[in-house]
């Protein structure tokens, strides 16, 4: 209290030799008077920032989507559930749908303290049909209402995409048939429909099926036939050092060819996932066996994040970029000038509140139109009834004519007749007449 008034030391001047701590005050440290020292209460830095965005992340969870696409009974549902550990609901679909439809499930998994929302879409359905050709409009229907989706949020003014499940595709695991020859044509159309926007693993099914030296081949000629078809298949990122070999060994692995078991064997002393056959035993997690472990390592544990940035910083800017198109928003203006997005948008209302103008124009004239032809139509119909009636009415004349003419025959006829029968009267009682005179003559004599 006696020091004076306290004042900061200035930043850079040297401290007094022998004190280890920044004085304030006044007077010099080499004093012996009463000194006041601050000392730190931890580790002071911004180093902690990725601690503090690792906490955040956890707290605040994740979500992952998967798409599976392949014929129906290839093993999609067998593999999720083996590459999860976990058995998640599945209901067995039928080779009898008349089309292609999609079903996702989103699941709440926990693995330590980290949460993750995991959503599988599966295809039912798919390859099942006659008629193929619009078996890949579905799931690039779907693909592109969950992008649009993700953009009506992002475009609201009260925006909550902190807490938005974000349902975009991440990652489209594409089932190939272990036929051994080559790609299906339904395999081909798919894939380059599908390579734009969405990250395409290509992995070959039931791989068990097969020998290792028709997988090798057949493995070879997948890839060619990829690259010859221009299909762009999802290459695992080798831009950072710490991942750079294994992404580069895993993509010389592309496509992975896998089998899925949800069934434990004993083999030797310990319980593994295989497949129990006549033969032998093919273990899932045995890379002398299948590339399942490869695909588990890649999909997991190193790049399940570089999948979901390449979702969001590719294919959804691709979407994004090509819809704002649409609506004629641009970066610059002709004269390569900033943009004024209040511009923008009252050019594109004006043009807007035209076309509805024009489209009113165009509706009320075609209302017009219509009630003219349907006068011009009624009038007609009036005509032809009014004509109608004309000729009836004619034609009730002719006939109460000739009624009139029968009804003054007959009434003629009549009066002739009952002249006849008066007369005929009248002779009937003079003849009877005469014979009872004559009869009383006769009497008499």
């Amino acid at each position: 209290d006696d020091a004076g008034p306290i004042v900061c030391r200035p930043m850079g001047l040297p401290i007094t030799s022998g004190c280890d701590t920044a004085c304030i005050g006044t007077r010099d440290c080499s004093d012996n008077e009463e000194k006041r020292s601050l000392e730190l209460g931890g580790h002071v830095g911004f180093d902690s920032l990725p601690d503090q965005l690792v906490s955040k992340s956890v707290t605040q969870g994740f979500c992952f989507n998967i798409l599976c696409v392949g014929e129906t009974g290839i093993g999609k549902s067998t593999l999720m559930n083996t590459l999860f550990n976990t058995l998640f609901e599945a209901e067995e679909a039928s080779h009898y749908q008349n089309g292609v439809y999609l079903r996702p499930r989103t699941y709440d998994l926990k693995e330590s303290n980290v949460q993750l929302k995991l959503t599988i879409v599966d295809t039912v359905g798919f390859g099942d049909q006659i008629n193929k050709e619009e078996s890949f409009k579905p799931i690039v229907d779907y693909i592109d209402t969950q992008f649009e989706t993700y953009l009506q949020e992002e475009m609201k003014i009260k925006r909550s995409l902190f807490d938005y499940h974000d349902t975009r595709i991440h990652i489209c695991l594409y089932f190939i048939a272990p036929t051994g020859h080559s790609l299906k044509s339904l395999d081909l159309v798919t894939m380059k429909k599908l390579d734009s926007k969405v990250n395409i693993i290509p992995i070959i099914a039931k791989a068990d099926t097969i020998s290792k030296s028709e997988l090798h081949k057949f493995k070879i000629k997948i890839m060619s036939e990829l690259v010859s078809n221009g299909v762009q298949i999802h290459q695992f990122p080798t831009e950072d050092d710490a991942v750079t070999e294994i992404n580069s060994s895993m993509n010389a692995h592309l496509p992975f060819a896998v089998v899925g078991s949800v069934e434990e064997v004993k083999v030797g002393n310990k319980m593994v996932k295989a497949r129990l056959y006549p033969w032998g035993t093919v273990q899932v997690e045995n890379e002398s066996h299948c590339d399942f472990v490869k695909l588990r390592e890649m999909l997991l544990r190193v790049n399940m994040e570089d999948l979901r940035e390449q979702t969001h910083a590719r294919h959804y800017e691709l979407y994004r970029r090509c819809k704002l198109e649409e609506l004629g928003f641009t970066d610059t203006d002709p004269d390569n000038k900033p943009f004024s997005l209040q511009e923008t948008y009252e050019a594109k209302r004006k043009e807007f509140l035209g076309d509805l103008q024009h489209k009113e124009d165009d509706m009320r004239q075609m209302f017009v139109n219509k009630v003219k032809e349907t006068e011009a139509e009624l009038k007609e119909k009036e005509r032809e009834l009014h004509e109608r009636f004309e000729q009836l009415k004619r034609m009730h004349q002719e006939e109460k004519r000739n009624l009139e003419e029968k009804r003054s025959d007959l009434e003629e006829e009549m009066n002739a007749f009952n002249r006849r029968k008066v007369a005929a009267e009248t002779l009937m009682g003079q003849s009877l007449q005469a014979s009872s005179q004559s009869f009383r003559k006769d009497k008499k004599k």
